[in-house]
């Protein structure tokens, strides 16, 4: 445990931003003119408007749940829909309140690219699933894998299409805000997708396989920004896997209670003790507790609260248990069946522009002057 504890936690592929603890008094500038303060001085007034943002008894939304590490670390976790204002405005509330050292949010690197793209882009992206998005989800993460991937996302463009916003406005809101507060870090805090997925479909048999695709395949109930409010206690997307896949408890395993696993593990490396900036390096070094804010989909946060003070195993779950007999028959299925439907299209399309080539006037005077000029026996 001691060697997996010190893994750094992930951090976005963003601006650098340089995180410093803030939890003790810090002594004040001497006065004078700004232009005139050195390196540690202007530091040290920067740490020290951080302070003074830094509520004591901060006011936060009750989505939030505070945590506390043994060192005397605080966590604030914001529980969010993944399709909902109110989450975004209780993040904005949340980061602003507490000045935080960290923020850690429920994204891998794989899903990093939505930070930085603008909402009216997010929302054509979601909405649209092509062949090529479906390709390179193959390609990342194996013919199952992908295709369960693929589905997953149909599962997120319905919701998209519904209620006409794109997904991880919490996410964008928390990096901007994130930005703001004075040394202030940006943590990528959940496991990587390629693994969540290729776990999951391990987890499944072939028939449950099937099962599960043919229910995310015909996903079509109406969804409403009231339904999205009310899944406050347990965020919408998540709810909506729950239910199709109530009956397959690996896959739940696998995709909720693994990740809270992962979630609370990046967490508790979040919150770390500070070494506070030096003025020299004969000033002896100084060490606070850490505030962080983590910004997950309120159906995590049982889970995170639960394995809040437990002993964490990531190297267990982080694992992709090499594929089942049934895995290796399904995904030749897949492969022929694919090839199947690519030959079939490929002969009725050629009848059919057989049948439209001979059926022109040119093509059957041709055939005719053809026949006519054939030698008869």
């Amino acid at each position: 445990m001691e060697g997996e504890e010190k893994q750094p936690p992930q951090e976005a592929d963003t601006e650098p931003v340089v995180t410093v603890g803030a939890s003790e008094v810090v002594p004040r500038v001497l006065s004078g003119e700004s232009q005139n303060l050195s390196d540690a001085d202007a530091l040290t007034l920067l740490l020290e408007m951080k302070l003074r943002r830094r509520r004591e008894r901060p006011s936060l939304p009750r989505t939030v749940t505070e945590l506390v590490a043994e060192d005397g670390s605080r966590v604030y976790v914001v529980g969010t829909a993944h399709f909902s204002d109110d989450s975004k405005k209780d993040v904005v509330k949340t980061i602003r309140e507490v000045q935080p050292d960290v923020v850690v949010v429920e994204l891998c690197q794989y899903r990093v690219s939505m930070l930085k793209m603008d909402e009216s882009a997010l929302l054509r992206e979601a909405k649209e699933i092509s062949l090529e998005k479906l390709q390179q989800a193959v390609r990342q993460n194996g013919v199952m894998s992908g295709l369960m991937q693929m589905l997953l996302l149909k599962v997120s463009a319905h919701i998209t299409e519904q209620l006409g916003m794109a997904p991880g406005g919490e996410f964008r809101e928390a990096f901007k805000e994130a930005s703001k507060v004075p040394f202030c870090k940006f943590h990528l805090g959940d496991r990587p997708i390629p693994v969540t997925f290729k776990r999951a479909i391990a987890a499944l048999s072939f028939w449950q396989k099937v099962k599960l695709a043919w229910g995310l395949c015909f996903l079509s109930d109406p969804i409403s920004k009231d339904d999205v409010e009310r899944c406050k206690q347990k965020d919408l997307l998540e709810q909506m896997m729950a239910e199709m896949i109530g009956e397959f408890p690996d896959l739940h395993r696998t995709i909720v209670s693994e990740r809270d696993v992962y979630l609370t593990y990046m967490l508790r490396q979040a919150a770390r003790r500070l070494e506070l900036p030096r003025a020299s390096d004969a000033e002896p070094r100084k060490c606070v507790p850490s505030v962080v804010v983590g910004v997950v989909g309120m159906g995590h946060v049982p889970g995170i609260e639960k394995n809040w003070t437990t002993d964490l195993n990531i190297q267990e779950i982080m694992t992709v248990p090499p594929p089942s007999i049934s895995g290796r028959v399904s995904r030749l299925a897949v492969k022929a069946a694919f090839v199947g439907l690519l030959g079939y299209g490929l002969y009725w399309t050629g009848r059919r522009i057989t049948s439209l080539v001979l059926a022109l006037p040119v093509a059957q005077y041709c055939l005719h002057r053809v026949s006519s000029a054939r030698p008869h026996k």
